[in-house]
């Protein structure tokens, strides 16, 4: 049986030992505890028992004995098993004179341990192999290493031969799959499987098959996108694979097979076996129910706030501009009429002053009629009510009456919208409007007196008083693009949601809640360091604020850098710290040292030396197998991360760049799951060179945006002129430890408020320990994201740019605070965080746990001015870290320039980033939010793999040096970045070249000795 799925490196290492063998490891397995130590009081001679004890800790570790050679173990076991015996390790061969006595051995340990054939206990192994085939989408090679370490906890004997082992495994594979695919096509029926088959046939009249028009996604908003996107949804959803009842399936099996269905072309899935067929399908449907409905919803979010809402601003805005001098006239006008009424005497007690009088002066200045127009100007232009500056652009959105009344009625008949009890008036209020848009007749004011509370400002005059409405009458364009604002602002809060959505649905539905938050409690209460009754959580709270207080006060005489000018705190910037000697010159020698390469290079060498390639699994959930997989995979990954496209990587005659592979491997290879894998395996690979330490632990992370213009049509980008001009773009958010290695990102449309994405960032990373400190830059984050932080484990450092207008808060109401009492007269309301501290753990639980995303919590819990219950909750808790946050960056320059360093280190990525994405003037021309994330994710490999190659070969200078004489301290190479590219060559070479990763590292570059 052909062990092809394999790695080099699993058979190299099954049943044998590497080259060298860890102290952990030699703790774990070869430490003789009291049971061998018992056992081995029966052997008279040193080399029997050496031996034995060899054999003993072999079979634990490698889950077998060395048959015909027992003592072929690395020098380090014989070494560490003889040094407990007292043996000199030499006499170790005189145990080989006699082969009877290993083989007597391992029958006595085999005994002594418990341990079993394989052959006796297979069908064990075939059903553990079975459940992790049915409930994970590991790939053969993950499931080879699964096996190998049940077996080693069960005590069960690894077979002989690796083909047994790979031979089950690829049983398993087969059976469980075909019982995925038999039950699913069951479930579906052969009704629905004759329409899920007519999906992949091409139509007459069309060009591609009713399944690709089906997933394709919009990339532009408009009225009628909106209906196409609408009708999409019916479709889709009266195809009536929602309505199948998948339960027995776990839900990661049904998102690996919709992934395959979305991802393959239709002529690679008719030629499916039926079963499968019907399967993917059916998984392939019910995503697209889900997604449809979040494209839909993504195109009238965005139709309503750039087509409708912004161009009506501008409008009001350019009406606003020309009623201008008008309105200037009249003012002008009456102004000077006000001014003779002021300056007339006042009345006395031997002086009336009439009427008539003061009219009589006022006309001297302005005649009664131009006076009269000049009122009925500014009546006409001023709005009569002053608690609504919206009036000019809501004028002008009704004006766009159409657009909206082509869609409103067809958005509630397609859509399941949910409301929970802030939204349930909203969503009564669309019904009506709908009904009222699909209608000809006309209404008057009774018809709309159940929503008359939602119609407030300048929405009333608009609904009940439109002169070119008869009298008695609304205004029902009015009313329905009322409505329609309405529902907007509810489904951005959450207070209205979509049924079968994942974007628009209820985050307080994803709640943890009943058993599963019951079972998950101890372990989410235990990780975070909190307790069920606040009270002792919350006077540490306190108290800590207390003394933090203090030891700003106290230290206030001695601390250089604060000053108040005029009752006001400002803080002296940082300067440059002098730096050790001689670290110019170490800087030179190292710039000189590093190997010069190509960027295709230098990836080849990463992937070879980290075995990379391995991580990058197909969508069916198989392992690479074909040739020259690594060399395919860096072309791809250049292609993306240097934005060039495929045109400048292809090569007809080398088989593993033509375009036809570099396609295969693109779809089927190339996506966020395993890019993330890729990273994991270098970040815990960068952690374990020495000079990385010097650097950090990787427990303090920074997190920021790097923007991207994206000159294409694309839903899921945004406006800002201050970063893109006229055009759109995208925010890429990416988190960085202090290792240098990005940990995670994700996209962001537009400039979204950077800071409502961070803690979905943060807890969802590739790779790397948990930070304890999260830094951002100056920016604007409310109370609450800083409580969602402070209860989810995190101190969220953003940099402060100016302290002069900080508030500060305090919990001592009687406490005087000397020179900060004027910043610190807020109260941090406990008792509010008292009544609600259940629902803080849950959602805490919740977060930690990925069921909910905090974008969608924030964005519930505080919207548009008004924050809940629960939200005021968490600002209050968030007040009191945001306190400490602030109070120690005033008093602790090393704090200070803490943030300010992993601050630094993240723009100093952001411009490698910018030197690699050089293709296309740095725009992307991705049309879809998976483009855009695939993108942004091969960056932010290429990124980590030249950290981790200058990593590399920084280490091996620094230790170079050493050994020349140079007087490198830890002090120094903490200073030294592997932010460097001056010796990679990004441009206009793509050779893809291998180096010769087993004879050692690359040599220094030329000239690297002088000086040293």
């Amino acid at each position: 049986m052909p062990v092809d799925f394999l790695s080099d490196e699993q058979v190299a290492r099954y049943r044998r030992f590497r080259p060298e063998v860890s102290v952990a490891e030699l703790e774990q397995f070869f430490r003789l505890e009291a049971k061998a130590l018992q056992a081995l009081a029966s052997k008279r001679r040193p080399t029997t028992k050496l031996g034995w004890a060899v054999q003993w800790g072999t079979v634990r570790m490698l889950g077998t004995f060395l048959a015909e050679d027992p003592l072929n173990v690395p020098r380090d076991v014989l070494e560490f098993v003889a040094e407990q015996l007292g043996i000199d390790p030499a006499c170790a061969p005189e145990y080989l004179t006699r082969p009877k006595t290993a083989y007597e051995h391992a029958w006595e340990i085999r005994d002594l341990l418990e341990l079993w054939e394989f052959s006796k206990r297979e069908q064990e192994v075939r059903d553990y192999l079975a459940a992790r085939v049915w409930s994970t989408v590991e790939g053969p090679r993950a499931l080879f290493d699964r096996a190998v370490v049940h077996m080693l906890r069960e005590g069960i004997l690894l077979p002989a031969g690796i083909t047994t082992l790979t031979r089950l495994i690829s049983e398993v594979r087969r059976a469980e799959h075909a019982r995925l695919y038999r039950t699913l096509a069951e479930r579906a029926g052969p009704e629905l499987r004759a329409r899920l088959a007519e999906l992949l046939q091409v139509p007459a009249d069309r060009r591609v098959s009713e399944l690709e028009r089906l997933r394709t996604a919009p990339t532009r908003a408009s009225g009628r996108v909106m209906v196409a996107e609408l009708h999409r949804v019916a479709e889709i959803g009266g195809l009536g694979a929602g309505a199948v009842r998948v339960e027995p399936v776990p839900a990661v099996k049904l998102s690996a097979l919709a992934r395959y269905g979305l991802a393959s072309k239709a002529p690679t899935l008719r030629d499916l076996e039926g079963d499968r067929q019907a399967a993917t399908l059916l998984a392939t449907v019910r995503r697209l129910e889900t997604s449809s409905v979040d494209d839909a919803l993504d195109v009238l979010d965005l139709l309503i706030t750039s087509n409708l809402l912004a161009r009506a601003e501008r409008a009001g805005k350019a009406e606003q501009l020309r009623t201008f001098p008008k309105l200037r006239k009249a003012a002008r006008t009456m102004a000077s009429a006000v001014e003779v009424l002021m300056s007339a005497p006042e009345a006395a007690e031997d002086r009336l002053v009439s009427l008539v009088e003061v009219w009589k002066a006022i006309e001297e200045v302005v005649p009664r009629e131009k006076l009269a127009s000049a009122v009925e100007t500014v009546a006409a232009f001023v709005p009569t009510t002053d608690d609504d500056a919206a009036a000019e652009w809501r004028a002008e959105l009704v004006k766009r009456y159409r657009t909206v009344q082509g869609f409103i009625e067809l958005l509630l008949e397609v859509i399941r919208f949910r409301a929970v009890e802030a939204g349930s008036a909203v969503l009564a209020m669309v019904r009506t409007a709908a009904a009222m848009a699909k209608s000809r007749r006309r209404y008057a004011p009774g018809g709309i007196a159940a929503h008359e509370a939602l119609i407030s400002g300048s929405w009333r005059p608009l609904v009940y008083r439109n002169p070119d409405v008869p009298e008695g009458q609304i205004d029902k364009a009015a009313f329905v693009l009322c409505a329609v604002m309405h529902l907007h602002h509810a489904l951005r809060r959450r207070d209205v949601f979509a049924e079968g959505s994942e974007r628009w649905s209820d985050p307080r539905a994803r709640l943890l809640d009943g058993d599963a938050w019951q079972q998950a409690r101890p372990h989410v209460l235990t990780s975070l360091e909190l307790e069920v009754e606040p009270a002792g959580h919350l006077a540490e709270l306190a108290s800590a604020l207390e003394g933090a207080y203090a030891r700003v006060l106290d230290g206030l005489g001695a601390n250089t850098a604060v000053q108040f000018v005029g009752g006001r705190l400002q803080l002296e910037k940082l300067g440059a710290v002098e730096e050790p000697p001689l670290m110019k010159e170490l800087r030179s020698l190292i710039d000189g040292m590093l190997p010069r390469l190509d960027f295709p290079e230098l990836l080849l060498e990463v992937f070879d030396r980290t075995g990379l390639p391995g991580d990058f699994t197909h969508i069916s959930g198989a392992d690479p197998s074909m040739e020259d997989f690594g060399v395919s995979l860096a072309a791809l990954i250049v292609a993306e991360a240097c934005n060039v496209g495929l045109v400048p990587i292809e090569k007809p005659n080398v088989p593993a760049l033509t375009r036809a592979r570099l396609l295969q491997v693109d779809q089927g290879y190339l996506r966020g799951e395993t890019i993330a894998a890729a990273n994991a395996r270098l970040i815990a690979a960068q952690a374990e060179l020495d000079i990385v330490r010097c650097w950090g632990g990787g427990h303090i992370a920074s997190a920021d945006g790097l923007r991207f213009v994206v000159p294409v049509q694309n839903l899921h980008t945004g406006h800002n002129p201050v970063y893109w001009g006229r055009q759109r773009g995208a925010t890429w958010l990416n988190v960085v430890n202090d290792q240098v290695m990005g940990i995670g990102g994700l996209v962001v449309p537009g400039t979204l408020r950077d800071s409502l994405f961070i803690l979905d960032a943060i807890h969802n990373l590739d790779g790397g320990p948990k930070p304890e400190t999260v830094v951002t830059d100056t920016a604007s984050y409310s109370d609450i994201v800083s409580g969602l932080f402070a209860i989810c484990g995190y101190q969220f450092s953003p940099r402060i740019a100016d302290l002069a207008d900080t508030r500060l808060w305090r919990t001592n109401t009687r406490a005087v605070y000397g020179p900060l009492e004027h910043m610190s007269r807020h109260t941090v309301r406990l008792d509010k965080i008292r009544a609600h501290w259940g629902d803080m753990l849950r959602v805490a639980g919740s977060l930690t746990m990925g069921t909910v995303r905090a974008y969608d919590l924030i964005r519930m819990l505080s919207a548009d001015g008004r924050t809940t219950g629960l939200g005021e909750a968490f600002a209050h808790y968030g007040r009191i870290s945001k306190t400490l946050h602030l109070l120690q960056f005033i008093a602790d320059e090393g704090y200070r320039r803490m943030i300010g360093t992993q601050l630094n280190v993240q723009e100093a990525r952001h411009r490698l980033a910018r030197k690699i994405a050089f293709g296309n003037r740095g725009q992307l021309r991705q049309r879809y939010r998976e483009g855009l994330e695939d993108q942004l994710g091969s960056l932010g490999l290429a990124l980590n793999a030249v950290i981790w190659w200058n990593s590399l070969y920084l280490d091996a200078a620094v230790k170079h040096l050493r050994e020349q004489g140079f007087p490198v301290t830890d002090e120094m190479c903490a200073r030294l970045s592997p932010i460097q590219y001056e010796h990679i060559n990004f441009l206009g070479r793509y050779a893809f070249s291998r180096a010769d990763v087993a004879g050692g590292l690359r040599p220094f570059h030329e000239g690297a000795h002088e000086g040293a």
